[in-house]
């Protein structure tokens, strides 16, 4: 059976995320859910590998879509941006009950919007206002920005993120290495070696090996920026014992970057406006 058919639904993948989560103590990261349901239920690399779009794998995607449906039925919270954690709803749920979840979520929409909702079986026919906008985000990022503004913005990143001293070197024949910058932490300091790489696809362990190859002798700390996603041999490879580790920032955790950053993404707050009867009862 080929890898594609093997990637869970996002309705398979509901009970696995509220299982990882429990796991990792009632609250985690996008990133530490993805790792911590691949260990749960066993997903192969092939499977992991498997591509949705050019820059997000098809498990990234169908879990994201998990988590927004669990958000949506009040089983998961998203208090703090890129972290969810259970609420007494999610714990008290069971197997079967997290089943009755897609029709639930459906349901709700139906009653908001007034409109009969679709027979979903992939979370892409989800209301227009949930649909993804990092796809266009990283469309700007992949066919409109040149290689030396892409580094700029690489550049722009690190420095918001509280780097200093961030310079973009983009030297032919340096190993990949786009530029370096000095991270500081109360009394410590690191200098970092980062590569920021336009990738339409995933981005293989080889990659991974010639840039630390390039850090050799020079610093023990390195950071990948991407806008594509990086396959499971290649985050392996990032965490090899006895190597330099080097940390990964693939299209979707840019894309949250720039927008928590405030650079080139705005985000619009509706205002909602309710009457309330009883209060003008008491006039």
């Amino acid at each position: 059976m080929p890898s594609e058919a093997k990637v869970p639904t996002y309705d398979k993948l509901l009970w696995p995320v509220l299982k990882a989560i429990k796991a990792l103590g009632g609250s985690a990261t996008n990133d530490e859910l993805l790792d911590k349901v691949i260990e749960v239920e066993g997903i192969s690399a092939a499977v992991q590998n498997v591509m949705h779009t050019e820059h997000q794998t098809k498990l990234g995607y169908r879990l994201a879509w998990a988590r927004t449906y669990l958000g949506k039925a009040g089983a998961l919270d998203n208090p703090t941006h890129g972290v969810w954690a259970i609420t007494e709803k999610g714990n008290a749920l069971t197997a079967d009950k997290v089943g009755l979840i897609p029709a639930e979520v459906r349901n709700l929409y139906k009653a908001e919007k007034g409109k009969k909702p679709k027979n979903l079986q992939e979370a892409e026919d989800l209301p227009q206002e949930l649909k993804d906008w990092k796809d266009g985000l990283l469309a700007v990022l992949t066919n409109q920005l040149k290689p030396d503004a892409f580094e700029r913005l690489a550049q722009r990143i690190l420095r918001e993120s509280g780097f200093v001293k961030v310079e973009v070197t983009g030297r032919s024949g340096d190993g990949g290495i786009d530029g370096v910058g000095v991270l500081r932490l109360a009394l410590l300091s690191f200098q970092v070696y980062f590569q920021c790489k336009r990738y339409k696809g995933s981005v293989s362990p080889g990659a991974i090996r010639d840039f630390r190859g390039a850090m050799v002798g020079r610093t023990d700390k390195g950071l990948f920026i991407t806008t594509g996603a990086f396959t499971a041999e290649a985050k392996k490879e990032a965490t090899r014992d006895g190597a330099p580790a080097i940390d990964l920032i693939d299209g979707d955790s840019l894309c949250d970057l720039l927008k928590n950053l405030k650079l080139g993404v705005t985000t619009k707050m509706v205002e909602e406006v309710s009457i309330d009867p009883s209060w003008f009862a008491k006039i």
